[in-house]
């Protein structure tokens, strides 16, 4: 009983992401979710669907752990949900889109602009070399930051900032990620993008439906558009001058 007692009381005192993975059951059955929307949805994923290495990324990635402690019983559905500050965790399906839309490879570096939980950079962290991501919001991003460190992310860096101007320090990219909607694509964003990269993100008026758009840098000068689908998110911040 002694030990009983002692055993119980250390995994209460364990924090979460040292426990026994007891949710990869609900992974695996999110990720076959996100394939079979992914069947049924070829003009907005494209007639391969996702790729092994995202799936795989998302069932690597703990979501349960990027909620909110009252929110984890629904980490796995496939649904938004909020995560304090009027922001949300994007639903699993968009995260492996823009994911898949990013097109990374494993020597890639990738800017992140919309932080929040930091649970798209953990997705992108399996698939690249390093994930620079930038979060407006004090407190989610310094919280997302801690969050990422305890587990073990060390190939993410994160920054409390305005992104609209991106990171010089940490590019070029090979990638832009942008989680939050905006009528235009920031001009730095594109300038920070190597020659071949490609930007994601949703355009369109906030509070309404977005566009998703892929920004591909042909040249130092050029780009090609492309859209895959409507969407929905939260606006995009700016730090007020």
């Amino acid at each position: 009983m002694r030990i009983r007692s002692l055993l119980a009381l250390a995994l209460i005192a364990a924090p979460p992401w040292a426990l026994a993975d007891v949710r990869q059951d609900d992974r695996a059955s999110m990720v076959e979710t996100i394939r079979d929307y992914a069947r049924l949805d070829e003009e907005m994923v494209g007639p391969g669907g996702f790729p092994d290495a995202v799936l795989d990324a998302m069932k690597k990635t703990k979501r349960h752990l990027f909620v909110p402690e009252r929110m984890r019983a629904f980490a796995y559905a496939d649904r938004p949900l909020p995560i304090g500050h009027a922001q949300t965790i994007s639903q699993p399906f968009i995260v492996a889109l823009m994911t898949h839309l990013a097109d990374v490879e494993p020597g890639d570096t990738v800017l992140e602009i919309g932080t929040g939980s930091g649970y798209q950079a953990a997705v992108l962290a399996y698939l690249v070399k390093e994930v620079c991501t930038i979060e407006i919001v004090e407190p989610l991003g310094e919280e997302a930051a801690e969050r990422l460190k305890e587990l073990g992310y060390d190939n993410v860096r994160v920054r409390v900032g305005d992104g609209y101007k991106g990171w010089p320090d940490c590019g070029p990219f090979d990638a832009v990620v942008v989680t939050a909607a905006l009528g235009h694509v920031p001009p730095p964003l594109l300038e920070q993008l190597k020659v071949g990269g490609k930007l994601v993100m949703p355009v369109g008026p906030p509070g309404a439906t977005q566009r998703m758009t892929v920004v591909e840098k042909t040249s130092a000068d050029k780009t090609e558009t492309r859209h895959h689908g409507l969407v929905r998110f939260v606006p995009f911040t700016r730090k007020e001058e």
